[in-house]
Parts: C-alpha cells; structure tokens; sequence
C-alpha cells in the first residue's frame, strides 16, 4: 500500500513537468498555408502516327549544356529540398529508389545508343556509386603504403550536360510538325590527376517515352510563380532548354566533331538546324 501511494505521488509530481515539455514542442509551417493538394500530372500522350502520314523525318542528336543559364532549372538545386530535386536526382531516384525505369548501356564500345543493353540493378549502382582507390601513405615517413577502395558516388554537380536523341517529323495528315524525343543520357566530365579535362563520358541511356510520368510529376522551378511549378516534362514538351546540334543522321554515321571543329562545328549544328526549320517553311506554298 505504502507503495502504491509512493507511486501515485511520484507520478502526481513528473505528470506537469511532462505536460510542459508537450506543450512547448512546436509547430512548424514552412510557408505561409498548408499544401493539401498532391498534384499527380498525367502524361498527355503524343497523338498517334502512321507510317503513310509521315512524309518527312530527320533524326538528329544535341548537347543540352547545364552552364548556360536557360539550362539551370536542370542543374539546380545540388542539394535536394522539400519540393524540388535537380534533373540527375529524379533520375538517379527513379532507378536506385523507386525503380521505375531501366537504363541501357552503350554496349562493347559503349556508343551505342538503341537501348539494346538492359541493364542489372548490379550494373547501375556500379555506375552511380563507383570505388575509387584512394592513395594511402605512412604518417612517419610519407612514403606510399597502398591504396583504400573507398565509395565515390556520382553527385549532382558531376553531370554537366546531356545527350538528346529525337526525331523531327511532318505529318502530312495533320499539316503539323513534331519533335519527339527519343532517348536522353547524363554525361560526366573525367579528369586525369592533374586535374585536366579528358573529355565527357556518358553513364547510361534512358528511353524518353518510359521516363514521361516520372518527368511529369517532378517540379522545376517557375522564375514567375511559386505556385504554378512547371515540370520536366513541361519543360521536354516546351522545348524550354538551349541545346545545340552534334550529329544528324548520315550515311557515314559520323559525328560533326569528326570534320569540323569549334566555331566551324558550331555553325554546322546551326545549319542543320535552320534546315530542318526551313524544310518545314518550304512544305507550305503561300
């Protein structure tokens, strides 16, 4: 009994310390209201195409360079926030995480871009979350003692640009022009030990149309209103990305780089790419 009467006081005694300590944890609204609406986008999908229709199409294949400023809704942000991730993270998430869509590698000689190399969820966290040997030496004498595999997972700010893989075509049924994009893949800049360029390596393919709903459905930044958020895919769809032309289709299969160079390949990617609007121009009589 005497006991239980100890107890009860004790209890008696901690129950308002407890009940403070409650009441002081505080509510935090990041914002001025609460987001009740969790916006699920569909994919609008592409109207349908028929062999006969087509009277015209170019394939051709661009850089999509994450330093010009047109491009930074895909680079930033490096560190992900509440609402918005950078371009590679939704990717990276959508593979590692939620393992919605398959990436493909480039075969043999890795240049192969017709997603004909599925690749293992092994293979992609291999490329994601590459081991790097690092140098090891002795803190007496300084001399070199090893090397320590240590884990170097690819960030955000690795990835500078993009490859786009799209066809450009004229339905003759509609009188319309598309522009379908076909496959994308990151690319990552490698440098020697001195910390010299050596060129970019791209990590892998994605075919576009199964990256849609993922696309669909990751904000990017609208410089004009917080609440009205654009997309990824809004932007594909938009065509609000700056880019520039390195191959078309040909019969060699060969790269601009591989005739032209600097301002001379430049102004190659622009002619292909006033053609193909002119093209469309010509197909009209007025």
């Amino acid at each position: 009994m005497k006991l239980y009467a100890r107890t009860l006081a004790l209890a008696l005694v901690l129950l308002p310390a407890f009940a403070g300590l409650k009441a002081q944890v505080p509510t935090v609204l990041d914002g001025a209201y609460v987001k009740e609406t969790n916006r699920t986008k569909r994919v609008i999908p592409y109207p349908s195409l028929r062999e006969a229709d087509v009277m015209y199409t170019k394939r051709v294949w661009r850089i999509m360079d994450l330093s010009q400023k047109m491009n930074h809704s895909f680079y930033f942000p490096i560190t992900d926030i509440a609402d918005r991730k950078s371009f590679f993270n939704v990717m990276r998430n959508a593979l590692e995480v939620e393992g919605s869509l398959v990436a493909y590698g480039g075969g043999p000689d890795g240049q192969d871009d017709e997603f004909r190399y599925p690749m293992t969820q092994a293979q992609v966290d291999s490329i994601l979350n590459p081991v790097e040997l690092v140098p090891q030496f002795d803190l007496v004498t300084g001399e070199k003692i090893g090397d320590k595999p240590e884990p170097a997972p690819i960030r955000t700010e690795d990835i500078k640009r993009y490859i786009i893989k799209e066809d450009w075509i004229f339905d003759r049924q509609r009188s319309e022009r598309y522009v379908r994009i076909i496959g994308i893949a990151p690319q990552k800049e490698s440098f020697d030990g001195d910390g010299v360029s050596q060129g970019f390596e791209t990590l892998f393919w994605l075919y576009y149309p199964e990256c849609r709903y993922v696309f669909a459905n990751a904000e990017v930044y609208n410089t004009q209103n917080d609440s009205q958020r654009r997309t990824f895919e809004d932007l594909f769809q938009k065509r609000y990305f700056a880019s520039y032309i390195i191959k078309e289709s040909n019969v060699y299969d060969r790269n601009i780089q591989s005739y032209a160079r600097g301002l001379d390949a430049l102004a190659e990617g622009q002619r292909i790419q006033n053609e193909l609007f002119e093209i469309e121009h010509d197909l009209w009589h007025y």
